[in-house]
């Protein structure tokens, strides 16, 4: 990715199918490394088990996927929006019986995997979304399963890929995942040299994570103290809401009624809490 811009489609069109298979048809794919990403590369040369179910959400041209075939794993499926792509990689793994080629919508799949690899899926995203996606992250991995990739370390001017930082993804994966690393990629490709962090996080499976649709908050403060009210509760450990205010990220030792949710946010007669169900 030269300069990290990949739009050639207006930036003020929704992020979805219509808007990233134009980018697959218009071969405006930008942030596309042309080979595996060495940092990813060289976590999955630790790998022992070459039996492991591994996801790899927005696969793009899927050479991570293909780099783990060469390698002898077994249990492989990707995933993407785009049906120009998903059609091309359909077609170059078709002998292949270790691979799933699906598409689809990375938060409608249903699985259970031990291993999902993160390469700009995240950045692709809108940040609205990043609430959802540790939500569906933590309900897609197995038992101690893993969540494994890079991350930009830095903010873009022309999105996407949207950025972010170490502290933001610390706050919002925190008691979700237990961190096992997050720090500067030391092997990125030299566009991205400096601003990418490599991580690994482990499912927290003593921890319920939820996430609800939250209507009626329009201003950061307002935001603010709702999130407060909820982080009060006993066994509350993490609450995270939206940039747009419209969802909201609970992370607990217990279920909490949705009852007792809405009951403390009931002093402002606009908002309304709903559970959001896998």
């Amino acid at each position: 990715m030269n300069n990290e811009s990949c739009c050639v489609v207006s930036c003020e069109k929704p992020l979805d199918q219509e808007y990233w298979d134009a980018q697959y048809k218009a071969n405006a794919t930008g942030w596309d490394l042309g080979l595996v990403s060495p940092p990813i590369k060289t976590y999955i040369d630790t790998l022992k088990d070459k039996d492991i179910a591994i996801l790899i959400p927005g696969c793009g041209n899927s050479y991570e996927a293909a780099y783990l075939l060469e390698q002898g794993f077994t249990n492989v499926t990707v995933i993407d929006i785009a049906p120009t792509l998903v059609k091309i990689i359909a077609e170059k793994f078709i002998t292949n019986t270790h691979i799933q080629v699906l598409l689809g919508d990375f938060f409608s799949h249903k699985g259970e995997y031990d291993l999902i690899i993160e390469q700009t899926f995240f950045c692709a995203l809108p940040p609205t979304m990043r609430q959802k996606y540790v939500w569906k992250m933590h309900e897609l991995l197995a038992k101690d399963g893993k969540i494994s990739g890079l991350l930009f370390n830095r903010i873009f001017e022309v999105s996407p890929p949207f950025g972010g930082s170490q502290e933001e993804y610390e706050l919002l994966f925190k008691h979700a995942f237990d961190f096992t690393s997050l720090e500067k990629s030391n092997n990125s490709i030299a566009p991205r040299s400096n601003s990418e962090l490599f991580f690994e996080f482990k499912k927290n499976s003593t921890t319920l994570v939820n996430l609800y649709e939250f209507e009626g908050i329009t201003c950061s403060g307002c935001m603010d103290t709702v999130t407060k009210k909820f982080a009060a509760l006993n066994d509350v450990l993490n609450v995270s809401m939206s940039s747009n205010f419209a969802e909201v990220l609970i992370v607990s030792n217990r279920e909490i009624p949705l009852e007792e949710l809405q009951t403390i946010v009931s002093y402002d007669e606009k908002y309304k809490i709903k559970k959001i169900t896998k």
